[in-house]
């Protein structure tokens, strides 16, 4: 009999596939790390792709791992797949990042957080110095989400290392999921179908025999250009029948055909090994003997390979194999696998395993799988512990039982963010049935499934329900719901209707506090104003700790700067030391706005750069408003109008606090580009909307838009509502804006020299120069040129040096009008660098070096000291030292 043609070494009408795989692997070799994700459906070769990856990376370290249907719930069990080989260079890494990744694989106590398990899986890769090191990722549409969102932090941070990272996954459309998206951001490769002249020369070189041309042609025409399927019909009969599914699924059934011929024991060998996606023989065969298998039976498949490690002869057999075998052959192979895992080692593996074994209920196992939920949490596995939770709830005998662990399971599920799945195993709870405590926490949960459906305003009130519950119940969980309730009632509504209703139900229902908190400013505020809210603020110790970010917005409202910084540099440290991702980023974000506001850019794009790279290191979008902010004084109309624009699109429908920050810091950029009528619609946006939060910040702005636009009645209601803000706040800063304010409205001299004279120590360099600007508008209108100039030079140069380009081009523009000169300035140092280099720029300046710089910005020691050189390049310098003499300090400013 002839034997089958030899596959040819360069993969048949892949020539720009292999080229651009060539090109990583060589950018790698020299220096300059790459990632690439092969995306494409099954059969279409992206495994052939990762294996001629292989074969041209010579002198190169290879790891792989491959993503499993059956493991996608277990955190990090990839990302162990890819470290176990490498692990010898553990030693190399700092103990924080140790300690992380043997927390991420069960072995240390604590909660990982996947910034950080990212950067210590970089750095143990590049630890491999002696040679470069591919990294292959197989079925990556199977990752759990926390390798996953190690590995899109990993391909993002190789630019510096000999590192290459090759993905190859399903198009996200195909699998759905969170995992597609992630690795959807990591350079692409689509690979797509044969051409009819592709897929007949591959026939020609594995046909043993010479086709006949209708049978070909209909080979062809039955593959649709997938190579897989151009290799697999011809051994399953190669014809399709009217009606049968796509290629791939016909494929899989290819498989399941060959399966369901084997030998009995054969069969089973297969279901054990599918059934256990580790491919571990040290699991397989033991229990291959428990079940009284013969094992020489594994050499009558070719769908897998039984050596060191067990690997089927593509993914999908794998999954065909497992759907094929029957429901008692699956629970008896998972039964087998359980009885030989060791408890001690894998006791979650072990009772997933004894639960897909069970035929029925079993509160046993069930106490089993809540067990694993909690440790799967602790380790940063929040689908792992969803997926274990919903099924101890599905096994658990007991009804009281049952429903303490079907509502842990919502909010697991909730949590992994499976809002619909979430939904769905609530309606399995009779609500009717639940006790007042039970019934709380379930109207919590529907409170967060319709806080993130866009469009249902309901979530807010049923937070109420359940605080009204808790009332008597639980009186400090009650008051927390209250505030929820409040949060929720900005974000998916400012209308008053829905506000009031909250707060009103607050001031009726909430039990008493022990000492003034921030529910209790909230509701003072709504009632009194900042007259009755802010001797609450003054008497709590430390009210904001449990709410700091809604913290920081009521101390903006009530101009209180010195505690806004207080607020943010708590958020930034505590988030630092416990190693929040949530806490450090509203800090940073906090932190950009009072840099920003204080005048100093150069702290504000470092801040934000830092935010950037935490929300980059977890797959997060960056937040907006110190952007938004940062822009705002800045002023620079063609970069700053687009980012703008597009925050207003993201935003096109929805009516929250975010829409009102928008709408608080358009008005800020229009005023400062002298387009008033812009400025004024978007501050009347952000009164009409509701009375709290931006709202003394917004007065000020519509009050000189307003007298611009030749509104005197719209500014003077506006003023009024703006000097009770400053009046009960009583800052400096507040009542030296209230006062320039004032003079707009009522074109009186005495208010802008008093505006002057109390902003003089404000740190708020902007709003002191907004003061000498107003009055030197007004100076230069009545004809005093030189009393003008002398304030608009101190404008222009207060904007200056806070970076507010838009302002100072407005001072330039009255100075000129004098009949005065201005002065040319250079380009500041935040000007000339990126954002990620004046972050490393101000982290080195200030003494930190350049491995303390890659763990705080989530890059890897090689891509610091690259950032360093582009940074001396552009400034013009060659030291640290140097970088230090350039001013580039970090000391916060303070009231």
């Amino acid at each position: 009999m002839q034997t089958p043609a030899p596959i040819p070494d360069v993969l048949v009408g892949r020539h720009a596939e292999l080229a651009r795989l060539g090109e990583v692997i060589e950018a790698a070799r020299a220096g300059r790390g790459a990632a690439l994700v092969v995306s494409g459906e099954a059969g279409i070769g992206k495994s052939a792709l990762l294996e001629h990856a292989v074969r041209v990376a010579a002198g190169f370290e290879v790891v792989r791992a491959c993503g499993a249907e059956f493991e996608q719930e277990l955190p990090y069990a990839a990302v162990h797949q890819l470290c176990v080989p490498v692990l010898k260079h553990l030693p190399a890494l700092s103990e924080r990042h140790r300690t992380a990744l043997q927390v991420a694989f069960g072995l240390a106590g604590g909660v990982p957080d996947v910034f950080h398990v990212g950067l210590a899986v970089l750095q143990l890769m590049a630890a491999a110095r002696d040679r470069p090191l591919l990294c292959l990722v197989d079925d990556a549409q199977w990752l759990d989400v926390a390798s996953a969102r190690v590995l899109a932090f990993v391909g993002r941070r190789v630019a510096a290392d000999r590192i290459a990272v090759v993905v190859a996954a399903r198009p996200p459309a195909a699998t759905g999921g969170h995992r597609g998206i992630l690795l959807s951001e990591l350079p692409g490769l689509d690979v797509g179908r044969l051409t009819d002249e592709e897929a007949k020369q591959l026939l020609a070189f594995r046909s043993p025999l010479p086709l006949d041309e209708r049978v070909r042609e209909s080979l062809v025409a039955e593959a649709r250009g997938n190579p897989l399927a151009l290799l697999e019909l011809p051994a399953a009969g190669g014809f399709l029948l009217p009606g049968t599914p796509n290629t791939p699924i016909r494929i899989e059934q290819c498989f399941r055909e060959r399966f369901e011929n084997l030998p009995a024991d054969a069969r089973s060998l297969l279901v054990l090994a599918a059934a256990d996606a580790t491919g571990d023989p040290g699991l397989l065969w033991p229990a291959a003997r428990n079940l009284g298998l013969d094992v020489s039976q594994a050499a009558a498949t070719d769908l897998a390979e039984f050596g060191a490690r067990i690997l089927f002869c593509h993914p999908l057999a794998r999954s065909a194999v497992y759907h094929a075998a029957t429901s008692p052959e699956r629970r008896a192979a998972h039964f087998a696998l359980a009885e030989v895992t060791d408890p001690d080692v894998a006791p979650d593996r072990r009772a997933w395993h004894r639960a897909q074994a069970a035929g029925g209920p079993d509160d046993v196992i069930a106490a089993e799988l809540e067990s694993g939920a909690s440790r799967a949490r602790a380790r940063g596995g929040v689908a792992a512990a969803a997926a274990f939770l919903e099924r101890s709830a599905a096994l658990t005998l007991d009804p009281v039982a049952r429903i303490e662990r079907t509502l842990a399971a919502v909010q697991a599920v909730l949590d992994a963010g499976a809002v619909e799945n979430a939904a769905q195993l609530l309606t399995a709870v009779d609500l009717n049935s639940l006790d007042d405590g039970q019934r709380a926490r379930a109207e919590i949960l529907q409170g967060r499934i319709a806080f993130t459906r866009h469009g249902d305003g309901t979530g807010p009130m049923l937070m109420v329900g359940a605080a009204r519950r808790l009332a008597k119940l639980d009186p400090v969980r009650s008051r927390e719901c209250f505030l929820d309730a409040f949060e929720m009632a900005l974000s998916v509504g400012r209308a008053r209707g829905i506000i009031h209703e909250v707060l009103t139900a607050a001031r009726s229902a909430a039990p008493p506090a022990a000492a003034p908190d921030t529910l209790d400013v909230l509701v003072a505020l709504a009632n009194g104003g900042p007259r009755r809210a802010i001797p609450l603020v003054d008497v709590a110790d430390r009210w904001w700790i449990r709410r700091p970010a809604l913290a920081t917005v009521l101390t903006a409202e009530f101009w209180d700067f010195a505690g806004h910084t207080q607020i943010a540099a708590w958020m930034e440290k505590t988030g630092r030391d416990s190693g929040s991702p949530v806490l450090l980023r509203l800090g940073l974000g906090q932190a950009a706005c009072e840099a920003a506001l204080s005048g100093d850019l150069g702290r504000a794009v470092a801040a934000i750069a830092e935010e950037e790279a935490i929300a980059d290191a977890i797959g997060d979008a960056p937040l907006m408003y110190p952007r938004l902010l940062l822009g705002a004084f800045r002023g620079r109309r063609a970069e700053d109008l687009p980012l703008f624009r597009a925050a207003a699109e993201a935003e096109d429908g929805r009516d929250g606090g975010r829409v009102t920050n928008l709408n608080w810091a358009t008005a800020v950029l229009h005023n400062g580009l002298g387009d008033y009528p812009a400025a004024l619609t978007a501050a009347r946006k952000v009164i009409d909307d509701g009375e709290l939060f931006h709202v003394g910040g917004a007065l000020a702005e519509l009050v000189e838009a307003a007298t611009r636009c030749q509104s005197p009645d719209l500014a003077a209601r506006a003023l009024e509502s703006l000097t009770e803000h400053a009046s009960a706040g009583g800052t400096p800063t507040a009542l030296g804006i209230a006062a320039y304010s004032r003079g707009l409205v009522i074109d009186a001299e005495e208010p802008f020299v008093e505006a002057v004279d109390r902003l003089a120590e404000s740190p708020l360099l902007p709003y002191r120069g907004r003061a000498h600007l107003l009055y030197g508008e007004w100076l230069r209108r009545r004809g005093r040129r030189q009393d003008s100039a002398r304030h608009l030079r101190t404008a222009h140069e207060l904007f200056f040096s806070a970076g507010a380009e838009g302002f100072a081009r407005r001072a330039a523009d009255e100075l000129r009008a004098t009949g005065d000169k201005v002065r040319r300035r250079g380009a500041q140092i935040h000007d000339e660098l990126t954002a990620r280099e004046v972050a490393v720029a101000r982290l080195v300046a200030a003494g930190a070096a350049s491995q303390e710089v890659a763990t705080q910005l989530f890059l890897s020691k090689r891509t610091v000291d690259a950032h360093l050189r582009s940074i001396f390049r552009k400034l013009g310098i060659s030291s640290r030292r140097q970088l230090r003499e350039r001013g580039l300090g970090t000391e916060p400013a303070g009231e």
